[in-house]
C-alpha cells in the first residue's frame, strides 16, 4: 500500500477533517500528523487541549494508520521519516503564508516521484460554527488569562505588540509572517498606557481613568484571543491597585506591570529631563504583595517596572530592587532604559539571572531597537515588548495623507498607498 500524510492543527474534528482523511483512504494508508504545541503556536494559534488529548483525538478516526507526531510547520522530517507517496490537504495553502508550506512540500515529494492532493476545502455551516467556537473558547477569560504562563514555558522568547484597539487588535491577532521557511506571529498583546491615551488625544499622565481603559481591554477581547499585558503605570493609590488587579484578572488579562515611580506620570523616556520620584522599595514592595493578596487564581500576573536605570540611579540600585520584588511576589521583572546601546540592559540582565534563574524578565526595545529577539533571549529575556510602533507608524501615514487631500483637492493623489477598505474589512469576521 501506497503511503498518504496529513497534518492536523485542530483541537476538534469537523467535517473538513473527516473529508481529507476520507480522501487520503482512497490513496493508500493514511498517516495523519499532529502538531505539537510549539509548533501550534509558532504559526496558528495556542491550543485549547493538551497534545496528548489531540493525539488521541486523532487515533480515534477509523482508517487512520499511524499517528505521527509533527514538531515543525514544513514537512522536511515527515518526509525523511516516512517517505509519503502523496502529502493530501485542503487547497486552502494554495495562497497566503501556507503557499510556503505547499512548495516546501512539492519540494520535497518532486525528488523521489511523490505528489501532492488539493482538496477542496470544506465551506459549511458545521465547520464555520465549529470554528467560531473554537475561537470563542480561546477568548474566554479562564482560558486567555492563563494564556502568557504557558508561553514562557513554550517560546524561548515571547513576542508582545502594542494594541489600543480592536482593529490594531487583529492586527496582532491575524499577522503570520513566512520567510525563508521560517513561520512567525506576536505571542501576546500590550494595552499601553501611552498609545490608548495618544488614540483618545489625551496627554500620557494618567489622564485617562480606568474604566475608560478597560474599554479599550473589552474592545482589544471582542474580537482577539491572545493574551493581554495590561500597562498599569504607577499603579496608583495601594488601595486603588488592588481593585485594578481583581478587576483585570476577572476580565481575562494575563499580567500587569506597574512600574516604581510615584506622583503625577511622567514617560520614562524623557528620563531627567523632567522631574521624576521613584518610589521607596518597601512601599512599593507592600503595593505588589497587596496585589497577590487579593488575587483569586494563580494565573495572573504582576510584574515590576524598575526605573532605576532610566533615572541613573545605578546598576546596584536596579539589581537590588529587583531582588526585593521577586522576595514581594512580583512574578516578573521589567528593566528598562532609554539609551540606544543595549549594554546597561544586557548587563542587569546576565547579574539577574545568574542570581535568579526562573523569574521571568521583560524588555522594552524602544530606544535600543538594534538587538534582536535572539540575542535578548540568549541574555536571559523571556517576553520583548514592541510598545508603540503601531501608533508611531500610523501617525504618520494619516497626516501625510491627510496633507495631500488638501493639497490636491482630491484623493487620487493618496489611493496608490492606501489599503482597500474591502481588504480592511476582511479582517473582521462576521456571525
Amino acid at each position: 500500500m501506497k503511503k498518504v500524510y496529513t497534518c492536523f492543527c485542530t483541537d476538534i474534528l469537523h467535517e473538513g477533517h473527516l473529508n481529507i482523511i476520507h480522501e487520503a483512504k482512497k490513496y493508500g494508508d493514511v498517516y495523519v500528523g499532529v502538531l505539537t504545541d510549539e509548533a501550534m503556536v509558532r504559526f496558528d494559534r495556542f491550543p485549547t487541549v493538551d497534545f496528548e488529548t489531540r493525539m488521541a483525538l486523532i487515533r480515534g478516526i477509523e482508517g487512520v494508520k499511524e499517528v505521527c507526531v509533527q514538531d515543525e510547520i514544513l514537512y522536511d522530517k515527515v518526509v525523511q521519516r516516512l517517505h509519503p507517496d502523496y502529502i493530501i490537504h485542503g487547497d486552502n495553502w494554495r495562497t497566503g503564508p501556507m503557499k510556503a508550506v505547499r512548495d516546501n512540500a512539492e519540494k520535497l515529494l518532486a525528488a523521489y516521484g511523490g505528489k501532492i492532493i488539493d482538496v477542496p476545502y470544506t465551506y459549511s455551516e458545521n465547520v464555520k460554527r465549529a470554528d467560531a467556537q473554537l475561537r470563542e473558547k480561546l477568548s474566554m477569560p479562564e482560558y486567555r488569562r492563563k494564556r502568557l504562563k504557558q508561553l514562557l514555558s513554550l517560546r524561548p522568547i515571547v513576542k508582545t505588540i502594542e494594541v489600543h484597539s480592536g482593529l490594531t487588535g487583529l492586527i496582532a491577532e491575524k499577522t503570520v509572517v513566512e520567510n525563508n521557511g521560517e513561520f512567525d506571529q506576536f505571542d501576546a498583546m500590550w494595552v499601553s498606557s501611552l498609545c490608548d491615551s495618544t488614540a483618545k488625544g489625551k496627554p500620557d499622565i494618567e489622564l485617562v481613568d480606568m474604566t475608560s481603559r478597560f474599554r479599550t481591554i473589552d474592545d482589544v477581547m471582542e474580537v482577539t484571543t491572545k493574551p493581554i499585558i495590561f500597562d498599569g503605570d504607577t499603579g496608583g493609590l495601594t488601595e486603588h491597585f488592588v481593585y485594578t488587579v481583581r478587576s483585570l484578572e476577572r476580565m481575562g488579562v494575563s499580567a500587569v506591570i506597574i512600574e516604581d515611580k510615584t506622583g503625577l506620570k511622567k514617560n520614562s523616556l524623557f528620563g531627567t529631563e523632567v522631574e521624576q520620584t521613584q518610589d521607596s522599595i518597601e512601599h512599593f514592595c507592600e503595593k505588589i504583595r497587596a496585589g497577590k493578596k487579593v488575587q483569586l487564581t494563580d494565573n495572573f500576573m504582576i510584574i515590576a517596572r524598575i526605573e532605576s536605570l532610566i533615572l541613573d540611579r545605578g546598576m546596584e540600585d536596579a539589581l537590588t530592587r529587583a531582588r526585593a520584588y521577586v522576595q514581594a511576589g512580583a512574578d516578573g521583572i521589567m528593566i528598562h532604559s532609554r539609551k540606544k546601546d543595549p549594554a546597561e540592559i544586557l548587563a542587569f540582565c546576565d547579574t539577574f539571572r545568574k542570581e535568579n534563574t526562573h523569574t521571568p524578565l521583560v524588555v522594552v526595545p524602544s530606544s535600543f531597537n538594534s538587538i534582536t529577539e535572539a540575542e535578548l533571549a540568549a541574555h536571559g529575556v523571556n517576553i520583548v515588548i514592541y510598545a508603540n510602533q503601531l501608533t508611531r507608524s500610523a501617525f504618520p501615514a494619516m497626516e501625510q495623507t491627510a496633507k495631500d487631500i488638501l493639497k490636491y483637492h482630491r484623493a487620487q493623489e493618496v489611493d496608490a498607498r492606501l489599503m482597500p477598505i474591502k481588504q480592511i474589512i476582511s479582517l473582521i469576521e462576521e456571525l
